[in-house]
């Protein structure tokens, strides 16, 4: 497992991800394996980026109205010893939480949230197994 306040998972939030999977596949070599998401308001396809067979990142479509007015961009998940225990201090460090936590079946419990000053980024307890 990824050690505790590690960086852990980058995904490329983008509309068109067809058009990204080309461009890097050409500039960087990267392959990709597509796999449904599942559940809590997650349909669709999600793209695993490979590198040298190794999974390096993810892929996603932005549709929806939560992704109104929100630019194309790479979203940095880090790795946290116990998600929700941490938002709970998060709250009392001045954060702010943008979507509470929640299980991804096989991948881990994630949270959505937002630091001092703005910036957004995931916190994630990863599954057992998963690096």
């Amino acid at each position: 497992m990824t050690a505790h306040g590690a960086f852990h998972w980058n995904e490329l939030m983008t509309r068109d991800v067809k058009k990204a999977k080309d461009f890097y596949g050409k500039a960087l070599g990267w392959t990709y394996e597509d796999t449904a998401m599942q559940g809590d308001g997650m349909y669709g396809t999600y793209t695993i980026v490979k590198s040298n067979g190794e999974m390096v990142a993810g892929m996603m479509e932005m549709s929806g109205p939560m992704f109104e007015g929100v630019p194309d961009h790479w979203f940095t998940h880090l790795a946290v010893d116990d998600v929700d225990a941490r938002v709970k201090k998060l709250k009392d460090a001045g954060g702010k939480v943008v979507r509470e936590p929640w299980d991804i079946p096989n991948i881990g419990r994630v949270a959505i949230i937002e630091v001092p000053g703005g910036a957004m980024q995931g916190w994630m307890t990863p599954a057992e197994g998963v690096k």
